[in-house]
Order: C-alpha cells, then sequence, then structure tokens
C-alpha cells in the first residue's frame, strides 16, 4: 500500500527519491567554516564566523569546552580556591576566630565541581544552537583539505579550522603508566595521602598547591635548579621559597628512569640511581603534546613542526590555501584566552571584511595559580637584557602584605618592573602574592598601551592595597 498521501505510485517514488536526494545534500554540504575541535578557540571561532552570517559546524568527539573546562582551567581554578579556603581556615584563629577544622571532603568538593563543569558544557551546546551553528558530535578525519569525516558522514566547508588542542604526555620510561596526568587528578575520586608531582612547569606547581593545601603531603621533582624556567627567574625563586616554607618538599636536578609499583605504591626511579618511595599517587606534568595523530592530516597537506605542533603564520594560517589552525594544537602560547581571541580575529578576517585582523601574540598576560599566585605579562629581565642590553633598567619591590601581620605565617610579596630606554617604557611586570592574579589585568592594559615608569608614577596609590607598592617603587 502506498500513502494515502501520494496520488500515484509514480508521485510516490520520484518524492522517495527527492527526499533521498536532500538528505544526501545535507550530508555532504558545503559549509562556509568548518572547526574541528569544540575547545574554548573552536567554540569562539564558530560562534564569530555565525554572527557575521556564516554557515559554520563544529566537530567535536569529546565534552564540549576543551582543555580548559573539562581538565584545566576551570576545575583547577576550583580547587586553586579549595585550597585557599583552607589557608584562611588557618589563619582565622590569628584573627579571632576559633574555627573548628574538621578535615576536608574531597568527594564531595569533587561532586559539585564536576556538576558545575556539567553545567558548562550544556550552556555551549545551546549556546551554538542559538548561534546556529551545527554541533557534530563524533570523531572527525580528513579526507582531503577542505572535507572530513564524521560518523559515517562527510562536511566539507571553504575554510578548515583545526583546533583540537593537546594531551598531557607521559613519558617513554618503564613503569611510566603507573602514573597519572592532569587529567587523572581531575579524575581522583579520594585525595591522595602522600602525592610525587613530576614537572617544573605551570602545571606542576599548581596542582602540588592544590594538593598539599587540602593534606595531601607533596613531593615535587624538577630535572633543574628552579621551578618555572620561562618565566622571570625572580618568580621560580620565589614560589620555591614560598612552597618550602609551606611544608612541599622539592627534589631539585632529578631526572626520571623509570617507576616502580609495589602494593599500590609507586617508587620514582631517578637516572642517577636515587630512589624516592611511598607514594600513593604520582603524577607526570611534564609537557602537553598536539592531538594530531589520528585526524589524518597526512591527506592534506598540512605542514607540522619537529614536535608535531601545526605550523601557521601570523595569521592562522596553514601552508595549505583555505586551511587554519588555532590554539594549543599550534604549539603558540598555550592559554585559554589567547586560543579564543585567536579564533574570533581569525573569523573576522574571514567573514567579517577585517582583512588586516589577527592576533598579536607579544604582551600576553597570565596567571600561575599556585599558592602565592604569580601575574605575568612582557618579558623577563634576562630576555630583556639579552634584547636591549644596557638599555633596560629594572625596579624591584618586597613586601609582606598586610593581611599577614597578624598572622603566623609571613609569605612575601615580591614585584618586578621591567623598562626600555630612557623614557622607560614598561616592557615586563612581574608578580607574586596574594591579588597577583586580579591586579594584573588592569595593569596589563596599561602596559600593553605603552605605559611609561613616569606613568606608573603619576597615579595615585589605592592604600592600604599591594598593588599601590607597582606605581610607588624607587
Amino acid at each position: 500500500m502506498f500513502p494515502a498521501a501520494a496520488a500515484s505510485p509514480n508521485r510516490y517514488i520520484i518524492g522517495k527519491i527527492a527526499s533521498i536526494r536532500m538528505e544526501f545534500t545535507v550530508s555532504e554540504q558545503a559549509l562556509d567554516l568548518l572547526v574541528i575541535g569544540g575547545g574554548s578557540g573552536g567554540l569562539a571561532c564558530a560562534q564569530r564566523a555565525a554572527e557575521y552570517g556564516a554557515k559554520a559546524a563544529v566537530v567535536e568527539s569529546q565534552r564540549l569546552g576543551g582543555t580548559c573546562v573539562n581538565g584545566g582551567c576551570v576545575p583547577k581554578k576550583v580547587m586553586w580556591n579549595a585550597a585557599h579556603v583552607a589557608a584562611a581556615l588557618d589563619d582565622a584563629e590569628h584573627y579571632g576566630f576559633g574555627v573548628p577544622r574538621a578535615g576536608h571532603d574531597w568527594a564531595a568538593l569533587k561532586a559539585k565541581r564536576d556538576a558545575y563543569v556539567a553545567r558548562l558544557n550544556a550552556i555551549y551546546e545551546r549556546n551554538l544552537a542559538a548561534k546556529g551553528v551545527e554541533y557534530v558530535a563524533g570523531h572527525a578525519r580528513c579526507v582531503d583539505a577542505r572535507t572530513v569525516e564524521v560518523n559515517g558522514r562527510r562536511l566539507s566547508a571553504r575554510h578548515v579550522v583545526l583546533a583540537t588542542g593537546g594531551a598531557p604526555i607521559v613519558p617513554a620510561l618503564p613503569g611510566a603508566e603507573f602514573g597519572i596526568t592532569s587529567d587523572g587528578f581531575f579524575a581522583l575520586e579520594h585525595r591522595p595521602r602522600r602525592a610525587a608531582i613530576i614537572g617544573s612547569g605551570y602545571v606542576a606547581c599548581e596542582l602540588a598547591g592544590a594538593f598539599h593545601g587540602l593534606g595531601t603531603a607533596v613531593e615535587l621533582f624538577i630535572r633543574k635548579a628552579r621551578v618555572l624556567n620561562h618565566f622571570d627567574e625572580m618568580l621560580g625563586v620565589a614560589l620555591m621559597r614560598e612552597m618550602r616554607a609551606q611544608g612541599v618538599v622539592i627534589h631539585e636536578h632529578v631526572a626520571p628512569a623509570a617507576v616502580r609499583q609495589t602494593d599500590g605504591l609507586k617508587t620514582l626511579i631517578a637516572a642517577d640511581g636515587r630512589e624516592f618511595a611511598g607514594f600513593d599517587c604520582l603524577m607526570w606534568a611534564v609537557g602537553r603534546t598536539p592531538n594530531v595523530g589520528d585526524l589524518g592530516l597526512d591527506r592534506t597537506g598540512v605542514e607540522l613542526d619537529g614536535d608535531g605542533f601545526i605550523v601557521t603564520d601570523g595569521f592562522q594560517d596553514t601552508n595549505v590555501e583555505g586551511v587554519h589552525a588555532i590554539g594549543d594544537v599550534t604549539g603558540r602560547a598555550a592559554l585559554t584566552p589567547v586560543a579564543i581571541a585567536a579564533g574570533r580575529r581569525l573569523s573576522d578576517r574571514l567573514f567579517g571584511g577585517k582583512h588586516g585582523r589577527r592576533l598579536q601574540y607579544d604582551m600576553i598576560p597570565t596567571v600561575v595559580f599556585t599558592h602565592p599566585p604569580i601575574g605575568t605579562v612582557g618579558l623577563g629581565e634576562a630576555e630583556a637584557r639579552a634584547r636591549h642590553g644596557a638599555a633596560i633598567k629594572v625596579y624591584v619591590a618586597g613586601f609582606v602584605g598586610m593581611y599577614y601581620a597578624v598572622t603566623v605565617r609571613k609569605p612575601r610579596t615580591q614585584m618586578k618592573l621591567v623598562c626600555l630606554g630612557p623614557e622607560e617604557k614598561i616592557i615586563g611586570c612581574h608578580i607574586i602574592g596574594d591579588g597577583a592574579d586580579e591586579m594584573l589585568q588592569g595593569f596589563a592594559v596599561a602596559i600593553r598601551m605603552g605605559a611609561t615608569k613616569s606613568d606608573f608614577d603619576d597615579t595615585i596609590a589605592i592604600h592600604p592595597t599591594s598593588a599601590e607598592e607597582l606605581v610607588t617603587m624607587r
């Protein structure tokens, strides 16, 4: 039987053919923009393009939001906040409060943190729908430079943006699989008793602070003499001083060679034969690698550098016309706001008629959420002197913040301004201490606009604050 709506068998068959053709067209349709990767940068790029009227789609195989939302900035800041609250509880008695400490419920915090992240995932999906951006859940593999296949469906676009991000590295060492990474940190259901963290970068230092602040005995293993080697030296030296004062054990000049596990406890074996035993958690924080291995980029001709990152020019273009890349997968300034800014500027240029629009990768402010936090923008002193020699003048300040006037612990805040030339243009600002995370943003605006030391000097200080020291340095 044919449906009543069909006047004849022939009309029914013709209608079915048209329907099939329409379905095929939808699955094969050419888009204006196809973004592979639904992290912060990819989402920002697609939504900005849609605002200009472009037909855009985002393909993502994991949860929307990328590393930042699911295994980075957002859950990390929750853990930083928790450790900050723990420190405040310790200080409370010195301000006259009798606050009992009854321990910390890691599992309860994780449940609330995970629920918050899930709400953000849902918000991102709703935002895509509101902007008219198609969300395709699945893993994309390149058929050619402008076409991908997802769940058996092919999508083509005039412009393809690769925004697949990165993943934490597990080193190729015997027993390395007994350790976790930052992803594993956020999956922990219970707080470890004793943790070994291998790494000296900001991820290692941030998660060491979160562990320690919530009661885990932490030992940090670094290859060189200090942490944060890519930051101004003052920051790394000061952070190590404060971490040790808090009780974090830092082992310098340790090159990991292997991990051994016995009865659930891990032993780190160093290249020089030293062994460090008794850890119920061992975490690798030794860098990140780009997510490109299973994209099928060999079918596109897109160039990769020696570390596997996608090579881009100043406009986020790859060597293949119409193919672009943004965010961590490019290996440049792996920060969420950078990926967002690069994605939006790319769509401004491609679809908004702003032909010279691009991200400038200099003078990028960033914060390290350690305890105490660090804020930094511009050149460190050593890099500035290497570039400009005697034209550099440096101003420094160090003090104990007023909050600690009545407490037992006395962490020091340190600040540095790096100035260039006779006009003393500020080309670097580096802060470690309470409030550094919030105060840096405003100063970064001024510095990016070309502020000089005299501009800072002529600004009236806000008293009593730590930030006032930046405009009263001599």
